[in-house]
């Protein structure tokens, strides 16, 4: 049964269990009427918000047209999670349903079955891990915590999937939302590649300058920039311009998207704030010299590092400045802001941790040469790259060094982690994955040039730019193992158990 809306003719009360078995029968033959004559159009329906999320996340689910005051079991795919009562109508409002963390990424299926009438619907929700903007999220933590599929015991398994030719190198960072890749080249276009497959679906040429950013992708909307100082919106799904937005100079820095707003880093100096919808500059907050660095939004609070050698705060609604913190050397890498504490590295070859109100160093740790990578934070550890070809592994609490492994070239890209796996780009023209907890290398992918592109880790998937001009997907098995047949049957009404020891939903 595939259609999302099941339903039946009003039953006798069938309360016990034999009685239910039985009703289980007379549903199935019941939605197979439905189904193929739509004489239940106006039968019973769910209505879900949202329609997709990730692991772990919570779904609100409504009900209408069951029967009057009844319980109605709510199914995720096939396990019986939560109880709904029913008003005189048959409706019931924003239930709860948790998505299991095991919920692998594509379709599932939410049900609702009527205890005492037997009505039934059934709705489609899906399941995604996207990684949606540079370093994941607007605290650039880097960190993707729903990630299901991929995980240390298993990552030795992927294999090329597909590769997706651009005309320039591929510097810029992808971004994976809603099934598609996004990502520049510094042939001055941004791409928009089928996740799964590698198929282009559009791309736009923005001009004759390279696009270095990561895009981000907000409603249905991608944000990307480009080093003539250009800010554009672009329809996701079509490619269609909808605004664009002019900096003073040259744009280095990846847009983050949050609340509304787009906060972005230029070469004149300045981080600006720009109305996501119209495109409208909100506010332009000065540094002391050049901006790279891409910000980090947390808390009502905008965080950017500057070639200056400073880390500024400012007021996210206001753009007024809250503190600068002094740093010894330029910064070019992205602050990851996570409990408190804002980690960013320098050309001083040292990682810093600041304090996230007031700027305070908390702490430094030392690596041999310049800090260029984003660090990435999770579960207590910081990891990030040094351009003294290594990856490092600090206490995030002390700055203690916890591991350190070397790679065979410089290591400009910033460190994706995902189900105790990092994942990191090397001037070795290597893709690594290192094991979180030791630093053990579990697996190694080569490609045909420097990979300065930071890797993106989306639905059992990790995508990279590299200098060869190609973006890279890898899979389990290339991509043909069963964990990514993501289009599932929906369970039958009649495989259905109710869980009696549930309790009703407050609702």
């Amino acid at each position: 049964m595939t259609n999302e809306r099941i339903g039946l003719m009003q039953l006798p009360n069938l309360a016990t269990r034999k009685g239910m078995r039985r009703l289980a029968a007379l549903i199935a033959i019941a939605a197979w009427l439905g189904g193929t004559s739509g004489a239940w159009a106006s039968g019973p329906r769910l209505a879900l918000s949202p329609t997709e999320n990730h692991p772990s996340s919570n779904v609100q689910d409504s009900g209408y047209s069951f029967g009057a005051y009844e319980a109605v079991d709510i199914y995720f795919d096939t396990t019986d999670e939560a109880l709904a009562t029913t008003d005189g109508t048959g409706k019931f409002v924003k239930v709860p349903i948790p998505v299991p963390a095991s919920a692998l990424p594509g379709t599932h299926y939410i049900t609702g079955v009527g205890r005492h009438s037997g009505l039934a619907a059934q709705k489609i929700f899906t399941v995604n891990t996207d990684w949606a903007q540079f370093h994941f999220n607007e605290k650039r933590k880097g960190l993707n915590a729903w990630e299901n599929v991929l995980a240390p015991d298993n990552v030795s398994g992927l294999d090329v999937a597909w590769t997706a030719t651009t005309g320039g190198f591929v510097t810029s960072s992808p971004a994976v939302v809603g099934g598609i890749v996004y990502v520049g080249s510094n042939d001055g276009t941004i791409y928009a590649i089928n996740a799964i497959t590698g198929a282009s679906d559009w791309y736009d040429y923005l001009g004759d300058v390279p696009v270095y950013t990561s895009p981000a992708g907000a409603n249905g909307v991608a944000y990307v920039a480009n080093s003539a100082g250009y800010l554009f919106a672009i329809n996701g799904s079509t490619g269609a311009f909808l605004w664009t937005a002019q900096t003073g100079g040259g744009i280095y820095s990846s847009p983050v998207v949050t609340n509304g707003v787009i906060y972005i880093g230029s070469e004149d100096d300045k981080l600006y704030a720009f109305d996501a919808t119209t495109g409208a500059t909100l506010w332009t907050a000065p540094t002391g010299y050049a901006i790279e660095s891409s910000p980090a939004v947390a808390n009502g609070v905008v965080y950017v590092g500057s070639e200056d050698g400073n880390m500024y705060a400012f007021d996210a609604t206001t753009g007024a400045k809250l503190w600068t913190g002094y740093t010894a050397g330029e910064i070019d890498s992205s602050p990851a802001v996570v409990d408190g504490v804002v980690y960013v590295g320098a050309f001083d070859n040292n990682l810093y941790a600041l304090n996230a109100k007031t700027g305070a160093k908390l702490w430094f740790a030392q690596t041999g040469y310049a800090i260029e990578s984003t660090p990435t934070v999770a579960n207590g550890v910081v990891y990030v790259g040094s351009d003294d070809n290594n990856m490092y592994a600090f206490n995030a609490k002390t700055g203690a060094t916890l591991w350190t492994a070397p790679t065979g070239g410089v290591v400009f890209s910033s460190p994706a982690v995902a189900n105790g796996v990092v994942y990191v780009g090397s001037g070795d023209n290597n893709l690594y994955a290192f094991n979180a907890t030791t630093g053990a290398v579990l697996w190694t992918a080569v490609t045909g040039g420097t990979i300065d592109s930071s890797p993106a880790v989306s639905n059992g998937m990790v995508y990279v730019g590299s200098e060869d001009g190609n973006v890279y997907a890898y899979a389990l098995n290339g991509g043909n193992n069963a964990v990514y047949r993501g289009k599932r049957k929906p369970p039958a009404i009649p495989s259905l158990r109710p869980d009696w020891s549930l309790k009703p939903a407050k609702n």
